[in-house]
Parts: structure tokens; sequence; C-alpha cells
């Protein structure tokens, strides 16, 4: 009985180390040191750019409409450097410093054009998600393109969003879905399509002039990142899905399993007696 035990033990101590290898993003050893950050080249008056950290070289040829994976940083303050591709940092257009706390997921952009003082801009990402949905979040990092809404499904989910901000995020079911983005000064509508599936956030990002043409035309890039499951499913939006039951339905399921049960434990205790 006792080796049984012992067995029973090493079994589940072997399944929670592969459990935990399996959903700790990458970095998490070392999370209470350092931040994870991904930087995105939203500045299409600079094609291809370096980046550099510290005095380092992060990235060569960063071309505009291109967004990293995370990365660990130390957590602390840090210098960040962007220059015309193979120009040293004495040459760098943009030159800033941020500050990074452990264990928060950041997007840093670069943006700046002809009308646009180059700048980074920071945004604190969160990338955890309610298990078995998915969650979706805007960047407008377009200059030029003013106030936009953002509607899907005949819904508006998103009704004003700036340049230089993020919108808040959205719970989905996972499935495909057409994001209609309207330019709200002049009524421009962009569509623009994404698959969503479960347990990943993305992240879609308003990018370029909607004066500019060829590479730097107003355009949207999506990136998925993994998310961190947190608990159960939760309802969630879901136009043109057969997951999207109303409110009634789900409470009326809700009442009717609480009553089955209850029934179901009184007649067992009738038996009993």
């Amino acid at each position: 009985m006792r080796r049984t035990r012992i067995m029973l033990g090493l079994v589940v101590v072997a399944l929670a180390l592969a459990l935990g290898a399996t959903l700790m993003p990458s970095g998490t050893a070392h999370a209470a040191n350092n931040a994870f950050v991904r930087v995105a080249h939203a500045a299409p008056a600079a094609p291809d750019v370096d980046v550099y950290v510290d005095g380092t070289k992060l990235l060569s040829s960063f071309t505009f409409g291109t967004v990293t994976d995370y990365v660990p940083l130390a957590a602390g303050q840090h210098e960040i450097a962007v220059t015309p591709a193979g120009k040293p940092v004495s040459d760098a257009v943009i030159k800033q410093s941020v500050s990074v706390s452990a264990g928060v997921s950041y997007t840093v952009a670069a943006i700046g054009d002809t009308d646009t003082t180059p700048s980074l801009v920071a945004f604190v990402d969160d990338n955890s998600v309610a298990s078995g949905m998915s969650k979706v979040r805007v960047y407008h990092l377009s200059s030029d393109a003013g106030p936009v809404s953002v509607a899907t499904g005949g819904q508006t989910v998103i009704p004003n969003l700036t340049f230089k901000n993020a919108s808040a995020y959205l719970t989905v079911q996972p499935g495909s879905y057409t994001f209609v983005v309207t330019v709200k000064d002049s009524g421009t509508t962009v569509n623009t399509s994404a698959d969503l599936t479960a347990d990943t956030v993305t992240s879609v990002f308003a990018l370029g002039l909607l004066k500019g043409s060829g590479d730097t035309a107003f355009k949207f890039v999506a990136e998925t990142a993994s998310g961190t499951p947190t608990g159960l499913p939760t309802t969630g939006f879901a136009p043109n899905s057969a997951q999207n039951a109303p409110l009634a339905l789900y409470s009326g399921l809700a009442i009717t399993i609480l009553l089955l049960g209850g029934a179901g434990y009184a007649l067992s205790r009738r038996r009993a007696r």
C-alpha cells in the first residue's frame, strides 16, 4: 500500500510538471525579474530601421508593418533607439526611455510620418483569457485616420478609438470574424477578417496612412499570441454563431439543471430511508 501511494505521488508530481511546462509562456521562470515586450513598426516614414535597447542592437532591417513576438526584458528603465537601417545609434531618429515592470507584457510601437514627430508609444497588454475563449484588441496607429469605430456581425463593438490608443479587450467565442472599421471623419469603411481560435489573444493593428499608397497605405496587421487560460469558459460575443444563444436560454438551462439536480438528490434521500 505504501509503495502504491509513493508511485501515485510521483505520477501526480510528473503530471504537474508536464502541465506547468505546457502552460507557462517562454520566460515565465524568470518572470520575477523580467517584463515581456514586443515591438511594432508603425512609422510609414521609415521603411526599414534598426532597433537598439541600451545600445545593443535588438532588430536589424525591421520593416514597416512588422510586429515581433514577445521577448523577455529585465524589469526597470531602458533606452530604446530607432535608427535608419545600417546606421549607428548616434543617427537615431527616435531615442526614448521606457520603464517596464516584472511579469507585465507590453507592446512598444514606433510611430511617425512626414507630419508626425517620430516617437514611441507603449501599451500594457493582458494575455489572460478565459479557457476555451478568445480575445481581440485593436491598436490605432494610423496618424491621419482620425477617430474610428469597429463593428462586427452588425453590432458596433468599439464606438470610438483615436490615434495612439488601444481598445479594451473583446472576449469572443472562437470563430471567423469580419471587422468593419469606419473612419468617422470621412465615412470610409475598411474590412478586415480574422480567424480567432480558443485560448489566444489577437491584436489588430491599424497602420499606414489614408493618404498613403503602396506599402504605406492604410491597412491592418493581425498578430496572435498564446493566451494564458484563467478559468472555465464564459459566454462571449459571437455574431452569426450557433454558440451565441440568448441569455434567457442559458438561464433556463441553468435553472433546469439545478431543478433536476435537486430532484435527484431528494429521490436518493427517500431511497436511502
